[in-house]
């Protein structure tokens, strides 16, 4: 399965990469990279259901767990 927080819904991209070497001389692509975002598996207590729930959760889906609450934003995200 691809690495996909569920509440942001983010996945990875593609992007340029440059070396530092060749950005100080000259422009000289090095081609495309993916990058992942940074999914973390995180348990998190609901006490509304009384639960522990166990998610593989992007930092900033985190941050948003933590500001408006596991509960609220679980079922938002329709994982309750």
């Amino acid at each position: 399965m691809a690495k996909t927080c569920p509440i942001t819904n983010k996945t990875s991209k593609v992007a340029g990469g440059y070396s530092n070497a060749t950005r100080a001389t000259k422009f000289n692509p090095t081609g495309k990279k993916r990058r992942q975002p940074n999914i973390q598996k995180k348990t998190i207590f609901v006490p509304e259901i009384d639960k522990k729930v166990t998610l593989k959760l992007s930092t900033q889906g985190i941050k948003i767990i933590n500001k408006n609450g596991a509960y609220k934003t679980l079922k938002k995200a329709g994982l309750i």
